[in-house]
């Protein structure tokens, strides 16, 4: 059975082997398994959100969930990751940095899409974009290999593919108005 503290501490023994990008990937990719599983620990999905398990300066777990269309905007992690989907879909592009005058402008340069019961790792240059497809809500597990709400990060305009800082009162916003859509189509019965 998928336990919450468990987890976390089989992730933090797994970080201490001398390829703990791989470890924590078996460890994600056994507790995606049984959905149901994880489900039962953490909750049905009922809102977008994304709800810190654990933080520290060698790991960050989170719980995401992205509400139906949520599409997150080109960002880095700046450390490897570990995405493991345990409910719905999230569709991945690829990006990679190109030369430029205005500099640090982004190609497309791959895609990704992970359903549920899948997982996959994330290299520590890794620029993506994620979006949930479908009409619910989609859930996964993320984990890093280092101290994710604390990292300076970048993320690039959706129109332009220009860098910026990365803003995380944007991500809070998109999510909000990611529950008020979930709030209105509930309120008129879709």
């Amino acid at each position: 059975m998928f336990n919450r503290d468990r987890f976390v501490a089989d992730c933090l023994a797994a970080i201490r082997e001398i390829d703990s990008h791989r470890a924590v990937s078996e460890l994600v990719a056994r507790a995606i398994r049984d959905p149901a599983e994880i489900i039962a620990e953490l909750g049905e999905p009922r809102q977008a959100t994304v709800e810190v398990l654990y933080t520290s300066d060698a790991l960050t777990i989170l719980n995401g969930v992205s509400g139906p269309w949520m599409t997150v905007p080109p960002h880095d992690h700046r450390m490897w990751a570990v995405i493991g989907v345990y409910t719905g879909r999230e569709d991945n592009v690829f990006w990679r940095r190109i030369p430029s005058a205005e500099g640090g402008l982004i190609e497309a340069a791959g895609a990704k899409s992970i359903a549920a019961g899948e997982a996959h790792p994330m290299g520590r240059d890794i620029i993506h974009t994620f979006t949930n497809p479908l009409t619910r809500l989609t859930g996964a597990l993320h984990v890093y290999g280092g101290d994710l709400l604390h990292a300076p990060r970048s993320e690039w305009d959706h129109d332009t593919l220009l860098e910026r800082p990365l803003d995380p009162a944007y991500l809070r916003r998109l999510v909000a108005t990611s529950n008020r859509f979930i709030d209105n189509a509930r309120a008129a019965g879709e």
